[in-house]
């Protein structure tokens, strides 16, 4: 499972965004699903800037060199546009409902939909300004990996939980088994994923599928070489399927979100 898609700039005028990724180191990946470093061309502009925030199943940790821009994003189900101070440097760090409950304390649903600044839910202080002091990404990477190493270390790992395993298993392409079926092989009812999923983190099981399929429509349309039928491969009937899906989750159409994506996943300096 990679990284997810976040954010692009609403306007596509107001300035591209380089971006880079890489996945955390494999002991952690039950936690932390990856990391993505951002340059915002938009930085230096005065005012609010306004931004298309994606469906995302990932619980998502914003390391800003600008202290008024470290948030921490929830899962969300549908797109939402958000206006704030621009987002300038930084690491976004991706974590999983197991790593939010591990490494930050909350259970994934009390972030569910919200953005909140990063001192209300995780004590990272100075994270993000020994990261800025670093020479370049790799560098960045080793550091984070050490710091939820440590962390991962520092505290009893709970219990690993049927809905943990249940939400790995959508993410992946291969896990799009019907909901009946998944909570079948887990040794569980439909109806006690479905309540578990909702307690926990604020999503039901279908919607945590059609978002992960959603976000790897995303990675597709990413590619230098992307096609809506490359994007509708990854789990669409055809193209009016993942037309639908793309209205109903984010408010675009296949067009609109290729040209956001586009704009978006380049290579950083």
């Amino acid at each position: 499972m990679l990284p997810q898609l976040h954010s692009a700039l609403a306007d596509p005028g107001a300035g591209r965004c380089s971006t880079t990724v890489s996945v955390a180191a494999p002991w952690l990946r039950p936690y932390v699903v990856g990391y993505g470093g951002y340059r915002a061309g938009a930085a230096d502009r005065p005012g609010p800037l306004r931004r298309r925030m994606f469906p995302m199943t990932l619980t998502t940790v914003l390391l800003d060199v600008d202290p008024a821009v470290r948030l921490v994003t929830g899962a969300r189900h549908t797109g939402v546009l958000h206006d704030g101070p621009p987002w300038r440097v930084g690491v976004s760090v991706g974590l999983t409902p197991a790593g939010v409950r591990t490494l930050l304390g909350p259970d994934v649903r009390e972030l569910a939909g919200e953005t909140v600044p990063l001192e209300a839910v995780a004590p990272l202080a100075g994270l993000a300004e020994r990261l800025a002091e670093l020479p370049d990404w790799s560098a960045r990477v080793a550091a984070l990996d050490a710091e939820f190493t440590a962390r991962l270390r520092a505290v009893r790992t709970p219990p690993d939980r049927i809905v943990d395993r249940a939400w790995l298993r959508l993410q992946r392409p291969a896990g799009r088994a019907p909901i009946g079926a998944l909570a079948a092989e887990l040794g569980v009812s439909r109806r006690y994923l479905e309540l578990e999923f909702r307690r926990r983190i604020g999503l039901s099981p279908k919607t945590v599928a059609r978002v992960a399929r959603l976000q790897r429509a995303l990675a597709a349309l990413a590619g230098p070489e992307a096609t809506l039928g490359a994007a509708t491969a990854v789990g669409y009937a055809d193209q009016s399927h993942l037309s639908r899906e793309t209205r109903a989750l984010v408010d675009a159409t296949p067009g609109e979100l290729f040209a956001f994506v586009q704009d978006t996943v380049r290579a950083a300096p």
